[in-house]
Order: structure tokens, then sequence, then C-alpha cells
């Protein structure tokens, strides 16, 4: 008896390890589906990076590369990314950059964490405060959200516009939790999220409007 169970936690334990094993992935432009962004690969910073503009009009919050052939449920999105408002940007870009995480196929659903890097030391205490950003596709848009419920999906974080920043965002069922450069502390905490938790899909790599991105290290550990 005592021999069966050891097997089975052995046996537990080593599909556990299976199921949680982490993918580095190395971001390629052949490898990613833009919506309402330009994709192309560049050294940035002494890194390899996956670049992503916009420039002109965008029609809603699909704004992003889709990373093909990922499944994701609950786990981790590791990268490093950096975000400034790019050469054509209005006086309101920010430099947004950040994961899109359970990205239906169609792109008709998503959860989105993001930051705001100029917001990062700015002289506004508000401006500040608004340094990073969680929204969900459709219904969610930023404007609802902090209308409706202020500062709950907004939080501060110091960071600097152009320069490399890791992110790592934690998901399982329908909280998720937003690490920013290697804190122990979550920056930002969701705990329910708007298309519910047992929404499945893609990961996708996002900006937004007036903003020059750059993407690299990305890693995804499953956990289910």
């Amino acid at each position: 008896m005592i021999r069966k169970k050891l097997l089975r936690a052995l046996v537990l334990s080593v599909f556990t390890c299976f199921l949680s094993k982490a993918q580095k992935i190395t971001l390629k432009a052949a490898d990613v589906v833009p919506s309402q962004v330009t994709v192309k690969e560049a050294k940035y910073k002494n890194k390899n990076a996956l670049v992503l503009d916009i420039k002109g009009e965008v029609t809603n919050e699909k704004t992003l590369a889709l990373l093909k052939n990922i499944d994701f449920h609950n786990g981790t999105i590791e990268a490093t990314i950096s975000g400034q408002p790019n050469s054509t940007a209005s006086e309101t870009a920010r430099g947004f950059v950040g994961i899109a995480f359970r990205v239906a196929k169609d792109i008709s659903k998503m959860e989105v964490f993001y930051l705001r890097p100029t917001n990062g030391r700015a002289d506004d205490q508000v401006r500040r405060n608004h340094s990073t950003q969680y929204i969900s596709w459709p219904g969610y848009p930023w404007e609802k959200l902090r209308k409706e419920t202020p500062e709950k999906y907004e939080a501060y974080v110091d960071m600097v516009p152009g320069e490399w920043t890791k992110v790592k965002v934690e998901v399982k069922g329908e909280t998720a939790k937003l690490y920013v450069n290697g804190a122990s502390q979550p920056t930002l905490i969701v705990n329910d999220l708007k298309q519910g938790g047992n929404l499945r899909g893609g990961i996708g790599l996002w900006i937004g409007p007036g903003t020059l991105g750059h993407f690299t290290d990305l890693k995804i550990t499953k956990e289910d």
C-alpha cells in the first residue's frame, strides 16, 4: 500500500511538472498574426526584439500581434517589453505596451495588462496613478473602467519610456496579477476577469495608439 501511494505521488509530481513546463519563445515576425499593427524584427538595446508600431487611426483595442499555435488558460507569462510614443503620436500618447492573454482566435475576446511608461515619472500624481492598466475586450475599455470603478483597475509603478521593463502575468481562474521588474508583490491585481474564468485562448503582444513597442524574452508556463 505504501509503495503504491509513493508511486502515485511520483506519477502526479511528474505529470504536474510536465503540465507546468516553461516554454521559452524566440519572437519572430513570421510567428505572429498582426491586427492593426506593423511587425518587424530588429536589435534594440542589445536584445533581439520584435518591434510593433501603430501609425494612424485605430478602431478598437484589437491592436496586437497574436502568437500562432498558443493555447493558454492558467499559468504565467513573462516578457521583457519597452514602450514609447512613436513619431506620429499625439500629446495624449503614453507609450502603451503590454500583454494580451486568453485571446480568442478571431480576437473577439481577450484580457490585457498594459503599461503607460511616460506616466511612471510624471510630475502629475494623477498620471502616476495611471501607470498600469487592465482592460478586457469586448465591453471594458479603460474609459469605462475608470469612470465606473475609479482606481480599481489601475496602479502606479516606476518605469521609464523606451527602456526595457520586465513583466510577469499570473493567471488562475478569474484572477490575474501583474508583476513589474521582478517585484515579489504584484503591482496590479484583478479578481474579476471580465470574460470569466473559463476563457482560454492565445497570447498577444499588445500596444496602444501612437506607440512604438519592443518585445523579447517571452516565456510561457502553463498550469492546466
